[in-house]
């Protein structure tokens, strides 16, 4: 008695199969997904409920059993979701442009590529298109694990009323690009003023007599590379493909695990997902140990502060605005009460918003 051996062409079939299957199933999940955002248009419901996503994906991972790998499931299910959540209505997110800028590239990850995207000169015209509602969202950077804060976006929220929806956290790795890929041709190195920054001890041991220009986006720089064969620039990889850029040298930066965290602007907050954080824009009255008040609150309702930072008041000499980041959601009682104290103790008090956080790679808040 014979056995057939199994064949490439057999099993390609098979795979066929699966997929075929998969497409039908992906049609059938977004036609449920327009059906449910009827239903809540009806009864006026949030189009995004993070919680439910939060579940569906703790769901998925504990049917997986570590079989495919986890981080492309995720990443799978999160463009299937955002996808589906998008059918329900068209979303517009506006981001610090040009295209290909990593703000570009955290929006994606956080939005996914069904969004249609609106590339802006500036984080200040970021906060203005939301404000006004010309886009439902916007996404700016906020702060860098090794340069620190972005200054003209806490500044922006002094100036805006939107609110913090999400936030993405992105490893940054800098790519030296060019139009021919050979380092002989870069007579000057164009970037935003972070990844210079960034690269600055890789730039003077490797290209010493090589100027530096600072622009307003690493996209900028990358269209600079484009059109001039004499420029090169520090640079994503999403701006490589955008601006079809050879790679003169990967991975530049000075320090690895380089981070970037980036907020996701909007009208009104998401509701209560289990994994939040609230953050509190305030001004402390003008007496010895104001802030101090302030921290006691947060320790005596045991609130987890993961973030303080002072910006100065613009026309007020050594006048300061506090930012406040703070583990859990304004829902939560604890959060609410903490705020409803702060609130009593300051000259200037708002709540920026509650919303999910981005774990780090390590899984760390």
């Amino acid at each position: 008695m014979t056995t057939e051996k199994t064949t490439i062409p057999d099993i390609r079939d098979q795979i066929d199969t699966i997929d075929n299957s998969i497409l039908e199933l992906l049609k059938k999940r977004i036609t449920c997904a327009k059906d449910i955002g009827k239903l809540k248009d009806e009864s006026k419901r949030a189009k995004w409920d993070p919680l439910r996503e939060r579940q569906i994906f703790e769901r998925l991972q504990e049917l997986n059993q570590g079989i495919f790998p986890e981080n492309a499931l995720r990443s799978i299910f999160h463009e299937i979701i955002t996808t589906c959540r998008l059918s329900q209505k068209k979303q517009i997110v506006s981001y610090l442009g040009p295209e290909a800028t990593f703000t570009h590239l955290a929006g994606v990850s956080y939005f996914g590529h069904s969004a249609e995207y609106k590339a802006l000169e500036s984080i200040d015209d970021v906060f203005a298109e939301v404000e006004k509602g010309r886009t439902s969202y916007g996404i700016v950077p906020v702060e860098n694990s090794i340069e620190g804060a972005v200054f003209s976006t806490l500044d922006s929220f002094m100036k805006y009323k939107v609110q913090i929806c999400g936030e993405v956290r992105l490893g940054i790795s800098h790519n030296l690009v060019c139009r021919s890929g050979n380092i002989e041709d870069i007579q000057t190195v164009a970037s935003h003023a972070q990844p210079l920054a960034q690269c600055r001890d890789w730039l003077r041991k490797n290209m010493p007599s090589v100027p530096t220009l600072p622009v307003f986006s690493t996209g900028a720089a990358a269209q600079m590379a484009a059109n001039n064969p004499n420029i090169g620039a520090i640079a994503s990889s999403l701006a490589i493909k955008t601006y079809e850029l050879q790679v003169v040298v990967k991975g530049i930066e000075d320090y690895r695990g380089n981070t970037t965290r980036f907020l996701v602007l909007g009208q009104k907050s998401p509701e209560f997902s289990g994994e939040d954080k609230t953050s509190l824009l305030i001004g402390t009255m003008d007496r010895p140990g104001a802030l101090n008040e302030i921290l006691t609150v947060l320790s005596e309702e045991s609130i987890n502060l993961a973030k303080i930072e002072s910006r100065p008041i613009k026309g007020k000499h050594w006048k300061y605005m506090f930012f406040l980041d703070m583990l859990g959601h304004i829902e939560e009682s604890h959060i609410k009460t903490g705020c409803d104290r702060i609130r009593e103790l300051c000259s200037y008090f708002e709540w920026l918003g509650s919303y999910p956080y981005s774990p780090d790679s390590n899984g760390e808040r």
